[in-house]
């Protein structure tokens, strides 16, 4: 397929990024040089299958570990040379016609150059683009589409940029197709435009220190994160009529992911919650084991307001409103507990068994302290 670049905007797209950030941040907390010291960040040592968080370039290199215009005149360049300066941490450039080939100068080949900068254009797509040694040094590509796209017999992003794309949609859908044309160097995505706030929601998510193969622990997990998610509610003040699940199966597994969703009664009870991400995930899970959790809480409107339900008895009877007031009664009086003193104040004797996943998460810091410790978003 010949694609002309003449009716593609052609614009000035720059993407920084420290080198090796959160190693260079280190170096520089004890005094050392970001690209001569050997040093690397890991994650905790009581984990299994330990993992290297990040690694100076000199780390790179001893222990071979990982995870055509005048660009020195763009006064842009300046900006690199004030974060040394001021901060001591050496920046990546990576610049191109567009976002995506800005990301992929940044991330492929800046990295590597000497002056730490990279450009790509349209021209260079054939060279620069299609000769990336893996499909996952593509950006949006990761091991599991790769698997994909080789069932389809593509095995490059040379392959992908000439595969039939009427193909390509059929057996991978828009996303497939948008792959198509990322391999021909096409994105026009405008970084200009403002960015529109999703409807508000709350989710967190964990990847786990060791793969799960018990249903039982796996249900543990989801049921601490789900009364998080219900904590996180009532302080909020708001009530999910939505709940998300997902759940990502280990490495080991040749499996798809669990993706599912349900609409429910707006609540913020902690029982109720967990009890619908138990039904979703029993509804999917087939025995994989497991590696990555999250939960979302989705559609929020405040405590304040409750809908009524037309198949909902509008007047319950004694017992039931004498249940629901206890039932709020008890979690008001955690929750109290847990803010005046800690959340592992008040817990569940499942926090002792070996699946769970609080009293360890609770300690940990960057993003991982608060109620429990996982990772949350909104």
């Amino acid at each position: 397929m010949f694609i002309d670049y003449t009716y593609e905007p052609r614009r000035a797209i720059f993407f920084e990024d420290v080198k090796s950030n959160y190693a260079s941040i280190e170096c520089v907390e004890r005094g050392l040089h970001p690209l001569k010291s050997s040093l690397c960040v890991m994650s905790r040592s009581d984990h299994s299958y330990g993992l290297i968080l990040a690694s100076s370039p000199k780390f790179k290199e001893v222990f071979g570990k990982s995870n055509v215009s005048r660009a020195a005149d763009l006064p842009f360049l300046l900006e690199k040379q004030k974060v040394l300066e001021q901060m001591g941490l050496f920046v990546t450039v990576g610049m191109g016609d567009n976002p995506l080939l800005a990301k992929l100068a940044m991330d492929n080949y800046a990295k590597h150059s000497a002056t730490m900068r990279a450009l790509i254009r349209y021209e260079d797509v054939p060279n620069k683009v299609w000769t990336l040694p893996k499909m996952t040094d593509f950006w949006g590509i990761g091991r599991r589409t790769e698997k994909r796209f080789n069932k389809l017999g593509i095995y490059s992003i040379k392959d992908l940029a000439h595969a039939n794309p009427d193909r390509i949609k059929r057996k991978m859908g828009i996303v497939g197709l948008q792959q198509f044309f990322h391999a021909h160097g096409i994105d026009e995505t405008n970084v200009r435009e403002k960015h529109h706030k999703k409807s508000e929601s709350y989710s967190n998510s964990q990847i786990l220190p060791r793969d799960y193969v018990q249903q039982d622990e796996i249900e543990l997990v989801i049921k601490e994160m789900a009364e998080h998610l219900a904590i996180r509610l009532r302080k909020g003040k708001k009530l999910a009529g939505g709940l998300s699940l997902y759940v990502k199966p280990s490495y080991k597994e040749d499996s798809s992911s669990i993706k599912t969703a349900s609409k429910i009664e707006p609540t913020q009870s902690t029982t109720d919650i967990q009890s619908e991400f138990l039904r979703l995930f029993r509804e999917k899970y087939h025995g994989e084991i497991v590696r990555e959790i999250g939960i979302g809480g989705f559609d929020l409107s405040s405590e304040n307001i409750k809908q009524l339900n037309l198949f909902e008895t509008m007047l319950p009877n004694e017992s039931q409103v004498i249940t629901h007031q206890k039932q709020e009664a008890l979690q008001d009086a955690i929750d109290e507990i847990r803010d005046k003193f800690d959340f592992t104040a008040i817990q569940k004797a499942s926090v002792l068994t070996a699946g769970s996943r609080v009293l360890e998460r609770n300690k940990m810091i960057g993003g991982h302290a608060a109620a429990g410790g996982e990772k949350n978003d909104r």
